[in-house]
């Protein structure tokens, strides 16, 4: 059996938040492990993320809440801590974050935050959060040098108090399945879970994917081949090409995966039917 779990990410309108409460009531109706909610770290994109973390706790949803280091002191980000603490969330995906100018500029640490992940994870768990999730890149982070020195990054969130990697979304199936071997034959003793990213619009989905890194198969561009202004058939051939990604992981023994929805409930919904 495959469980999942699916990002949502804040609206900036009001009817944005409706619809959104309307998306995570029909997501919950498949039953997911949490729902991630990300976070943005400044002014009224903070107080969104916020928002939309309140009103999916009205829903009854088990909530996992986003935590960025950039641009954040570490007094700032022991008050959102505490803050969703207060809010019934015990569970956070804890990330570096892309700088401000995009995921291609140089990274630069708060002058008083916290460095790494890693001591954001290890501040997490002392201040009371019970499970932890972490980036993870089947692909290498763009700005990493080398496939070893992601992976001593990964064993050191470990290490911190981590208990799932969630990777990146990669649509390269094959490349999934040998960092998962990688990640174990690392010693690295923690859950998996696969990031899925159901195609709504190839054109959208396939520059988003060259910005973080993900490569897109000659053989996934084919599928998509002609379909631009069809965003019905897309949507079904984003399903069943996710779908089959599923099932090529549950092969290989994955048992959890991690939908990024952009919201988009029917489109989440439809790759658990293909399931």
């Amino acid at each position: 059996m495959t469980t999942f779990s699916f990002e949502v990410f804040p609206p900036k309108t009001d009817a944005g938040l409706v619809q959104l409460a309307e998306a995570v009531a029909e997501l919950e109706q498949l039953r997911p492990s949490f729902v991630s909610i990300t976070y943005g770290a400044g002014g009224s994109s903070r107080d969104r993320s916020f928002e939309t973390i309140s009103t999916v706790a009205r829903q009854g949803s088990t909530m996992a809440a986003h935590l960025t280091c950039v641009g954040q002191s570490r007094a700032d980000l022991d008050d959102v801590i505490d803050r969703y603490l207060s809010l019934g969330v015990s569970h956070v995906v804890a990330l570096r974050g892309d700088p401000p100018e995009g995921i291609d500029a140089p990274y630069a640490p708060h002058p008083d935050g916290y460095t790494s992940t890693a001591e954001l994870v290890a501040a997490a768990k002392a201040r009371g959060i019970e499970h932890i999730s972490v980036s993870g890149y089947p692909e290498k982070h763009p700005q990493s040098p080398s496939d070893e020195h992601d992976m001593a990054i990964l064993a050191e969130k470990a290490a911190a108090g981590a208990d799932r990697a969630i990777t990146q979304m990669c649509f390269d199936t094959e490349a999934t399945i040998r960092w998962i071997d990688r990640v174990r034959s690392a010693g690295i003793d923690i859950d998996i879970a696969p990031g899925i990213f159901p195609i709504h619009s190839f054109p959208a989905v396939a520059r988003f994917a060259a910005r973080c890194g993900a490569s897109m198969p000659a053989e996934v561009a084919e599928r998509f081949a002609g379909l631009d202004d069809d965003p019905e058939t897309t949507a079904k051939v984003g399903a069943e090409f996710a779908a089959q990604q599923i099932a090529r992981l549950r092969e290989h023994g994955v048992r959890h995966v991690h939908l990024y929805t952009l919201n988009r409930a029917p489109l989440a919904r439809a790759v658990t039917e293909q399931l």
